[in-house]
C-alpha cells in the first residue's frame, strides 16, 4: 500500500476516534453514569440518603448548615477524619484520597445545586423587574435586547450608544438604542452547528469576542477574534477550524479594510469543536492585543504544552500583527513567537488593568477547578499536567503521564481564586464606573452554569472575597461596562440571548 495512502488512512483514523471520543464522553457526562455519584451512593447514602437528605443514621448535606466546614477543603477534612463523637467512621483508611476529594467535590455541586451536566439552556429566562439588594448597593435590571440568536457571544458598546454584538454561527450586528438591530453587511460570520450534544452546540467556525481599538475614536479599528472554518486544510478535505485575529472598519453599515492581525499555520487547523476554543482579546495601553485560544488540538490535552503550537495559549502582539521583540518565547528555537502564556485549558474572560499593568483571565477547568488568573509573560498555568479541579470521571487530571512530561509543581502559577465546585465562570470586567462607587476595583465575573454574576474581591495579588451579586438570572456570555457606569450582561438562552442593563436603583444612570 503506498505510503501516502497509509498516511490519509491514519489521520482519518485518528479524527474519526477524536470525533467518536468527544460524543461518546458527552454522552456519558450527561447521563446518569456519573462514577462520583456512584461513589457517593456505595459509601455514604446508606447514612446521608441517596438525595443527600438525611436519614436516621446521619444528617441531610444539602438545605442546612454543616458544622464543620462547606468548602471542598473542610468537606475532605470531615470526610478524611470522620467524626466518631458523632458515629461518622473515618474514611480515610477506606477511600483513597482522590476518592475522597470527589466524594466532597459531589457533596458541593449538590450543595449549590449546579450539577456539573446541567447547563441551564433551558431554564425560564425572566429578568426580574423589582429591586435587588446586594451588600453595598441596591439595583435594577432592565432588558436593553430581546429576542438575539439563542447564542451570543460578546458585546462591545461604542460611543454613539450602539452596541457591537457576535454571534457564534451569525455575523457582527448593531443593537440600537431602542433594541432594534442592523447587520453588517460583510463583516466575519459563523458557520450553524452540525450537531447537539448535552444542550450545547457542537461545530466548527464560530465568531467569537469584538473589541474596539483603545483609540477608536481617532482610527476606527474593530477587532473580531472568531474560529475560521476551513475545508481543505488536512490531506482529507475534511472540515477544520482554528482561532483567527483580523480587523475592520464599519462605514455605511458594511464590514470594510479587513487586515489579518494573527492567523495560525494551516497544519494547527482542527477538527476538533470549537467548545473549548477560548476567543477573548484586550487592549494595554502601548498598543499590544492580546488574544486567548483554548483546547483545539485532537485531544483536551494536545499540543497545550507545546510551544510550536497555538493551542492552550494567550498570545501578544502589535495591534498591527507585529510581533513584539521582547515577548517571552521570541527566539527560542521551534516556539511560536507571539505566545504570552500557556497552559490554558478553556480560557473565557482576559482583560488587562490600565491601572495597575497587569493582564487578568478566566478559565473554566474540568470538573471543579474554574479560576481568576494573574497572567505572566513566559509562565506556564498548568493544564494538562495539574488541576485544582477533577477530571469528569473523578480521576485526577495529570495528562502529563500520557505526554511523558514530567514537571515541579513550583513551577506551575496556580489561580489567584479558585471556583470549585465549577460554575463555568466566563468573561469579566475590572470596574471603575461611578455607578456603583463601591465596586470600583473590583472583578466582576460572569458564570454559564451557575447563572450567576459574582463579585470578586482581589488586593494585589490576593483573592479577599466574592459575593453573589445576581442569582438565578441565566448564562451570562459576557459583561461589560458604558461609559456611564452601568453594566451590560449578554445573556445566552435556548429561546434567544438577551442584553440585560444593571443600573442603581437609587437613580438614573447616565449612558454616556
Amino acid at each position: 500500500m503506498p505510503k501516502r495512502l497509509l498516511r490519509i488512512l491514519a489521520v482519518l483514523l485518528l479524527v474519526l476516534l477524536v470525533i467518536i471520543g468527544v460524543a461518546l464522553s458527552l454522552f456519558r457526562y450527561a447521563s446518569s453514569m456519573d462514577p462520583i455519584e456512584h461513589l457517593y451512593a456505595d459509601n455514604c447514602a446508606v447514612c446521608h440518603g441517596e438525595q443527600l437528605e438525611g436519614l436516621a443514621q446521619g444528617p441531610p448535606l444539602v438545605g442546612n448548615r454543616l458544622v464543620r466546614g462547606e468548602s471542598v477543603s473542610e468537606l475532605i477534612e470531615t470526610i478524611r477524619a470522620g467524626a466518631p463523637a458523632r458515629g461518622m467512621p473515618a474514611w480515610g483508611a477506606v477511600l483513597s484520597e482522590d476518592e475522597i476529594k470527589s466524594v466532597a467535590l459531589y457533596v458541593a455541586e449538590r450543595r449549590s445545586g449546579r450539577r456539573f451536566i446541567d447547563m441551564r439552556n433551558d431554564m425560564p429566562l425572566v429578568v426580574p423587574d423589582g429591586i435587588l439588594e446586594t451588600q453595598t448597593h441596591a439595583l435594577r435590571l432592565e432588558t436593553v435586547a430581546a429576542d438575539l440568536a439563542p447564542l451570543p457571544f460578546s458585546i462591545a458598546p461604542m460611543p454613539n450608544g450602539d452596541i457591537l454584538l457576535t454571534e457564534k454561527t451569525g455575523g457582527l450586528v448593531l443593537v440600537h438604542p431602542d433594541g432594534t438591530r442592523t447587520e453588517v453587511r460583510d463583516s466575519p460570520r459563523g458557520f450553524e452547528n452540525s450537531f447537539e450534544l448535552v444542550s450545547l452546540g457542537v461545530g466548527l467556525g464560530w465568531l467569537l469576542d469584538v473589541a474596539l481599538h483603545p483609540d477608536f475614536a481617532e482610527n476606527g479599528w474593530i477587532y473580531v477574534h472568531f474560529t475560521e472554518r476551513c475545508e481543505d486544510c488536512n490531506p482529507l478535505g475534511l472540515t477544520t477550524s482554528m482561532n483567527k485575529l483580523v480587523r475592520g472598519r464599519i462605514r455605511g453599515g458594511a464590514w470594510i479594510d479587513e487586515e489579518t492581525i494573527w492567523q495560525a499555520d494551516r497544519d494547527a487547523y482542527s477538527v476538533t469543536p470549537d467548545l473549548g476554543a477560548g476567543g477573548r482579546l484586550t487592549f494595554d495601553p502601548d498598543g499590544y492585543v492580546f488574544m486567548s485560544i483554548g483546547m483545539k488540538g485532537l485531544s483536551n490535552y494536545d499540543g497545550i504544552q507545546d510551544l510550536a503550537m497555538p493551542y492552550g495559549k494567550i498570545l501578544r502582539v502589535h495591534d498591527d500583527g507585529r510581533i513584539p521583540d521582547d515577548n517571552p518565547f521570541v527566539g527560542t528555537p521551534g516556539a511560536l513567537p507571539a505566545i504570552w502564556s500557556y497552559g490554558h485549558r478553556s480560557p473565557q474572560g482576559l482583560e488587562f488593568d490600565v491601572q495597575t499593568g497587569k493582564l487578568w483571565e478566566t478559565e473554566m477547568g474540568p470538573r471543579g477547578g474554574d479560576e481568576v488568573n494573574l497572567i505572566q509573560p513566559g509562565r506556564n498555568y498548568g493544564w494538562p499536567l495539574y488541576s485544582l479541579g477533577q477530571d469528569y470521571d473523578g480521576t485526577p487530571v495529570e495528562y502529563g503521564k500520557n505526554l511523558g512530561i514530567e514537571f515541579d509543581l513550583a513551577d506551575i502559577e496556580q489561580p489567584i481564586a479558585d471556583f470549585t465546585p465549577a460554575p463555568a465562570i466566563s468573561s469579566f470586567v475590572i470596574y471603575d464606573g461611578d455607578a456603583f462607587s463601591s465596586w470600583r476595583r473590583s472583578f466582576l465575573v460572569g458564570s454559564l452554569k451557575g447563572n450567576e454574576l459574582y463579585r470578586v474581591v482581589i488586593e494585589g495579588d490576593r483573592h479577599v472575597s466574592t459575593e453573589v451579586l445576581v442569582r438565578d438570572l441565566g448564562r451570562i456570555r459576557d459583561v461589560e461596562v458604558e461609559a456611564g457606569g452601568a453594566i451590560l450582561l449578554l445573556l445566552e438562552h435556548d429561546s434567544g440571548g438577551q442584553i440585560v442593563r444593571m443600573r442603581p436603583a437609587d437613580g438614573e444612570t447616565r449612558l454616556d
